[in-house]
């Protein structure tokens, strides 16, 4: 059985920024574990299944690209540092129709948690003695960036870190079609 899970990921120019704010987490605040996944939105959390679940092409055929805000830096409670993301509309229905679909294709259980989408640059690793300096650091970072969400990742665990299976891209309009998003 391989453990994956489904993400968002951002073009190359802001995953390279987020990771550059992972590496300042691991060098500055000893927090390295983020760096063991590129910078992503998860859309359905890990799970295990003895198949690559290819489906996810059927799923991603039926949504179209959309705009994703990032906007500065949050946390969860005293331990987790990421950058926020705009809960929009658009995020909110590509990951409801991902899990969905997931759960009865692979008779998941539902995952309960509200979606909160975000970025993490600091993981529950961060020692909690240095998160106030982590927090001090990473709140006084003005950061806006969008990017257009193309398509669903499917995410596969190696035993030391997560590497990328498979993307299934979104259809685009064609030429002088409006999009309607």
């Amino acid at each position: 059985m391989t453990l994956y899970f489904v993400a968002l990921l951002p073009d190359a120019g802001i995953q390279a920024e987020v990771t550059a704010f992972k590496e300042a987490a691991r060098d500055r605040f000893g927090s390295g574990h983020a760096l063991k996944s590129p910078p992503h939105i998860t859309l359905v959390p890990p799970f295990r299944v003895a198949q690559t679940p290819l489906f996810l092409s059927e799923i991603a055929s039926r949504l179209e690209p959309f705009p994703v805000q990032l906007r500065h830096f949050d946390r969860f409670g005293k331990r987790v540092i990421f950058v926020g993301v705009e809960n929009s509309e658009a995020l909110q229905q590509c990951q409801r129709e991902t899990s969905r679909a997931f759960e009865a294709a692979l008779n998941l259980r539902p995952d309960n948690r509200p979606f909160h989408p975000h970025m993490t640059v600091a993981f529950r690793d961060l020692p909690v003695q240095r998160f106030p300096a982590a927090w001090a650091y990473f709140s006084g970072i003005s950061y806006e960036r969008t990017f257009t969400a193309s398509g669903l990742t499917l995410l596969r665990h190696t035993g030391a870190g997560w590497v990328i299976a498979e993307t299934f891209s979104f259809p685009t309009a064609s030429p002088g079609e409006e999009s309607s998003v």
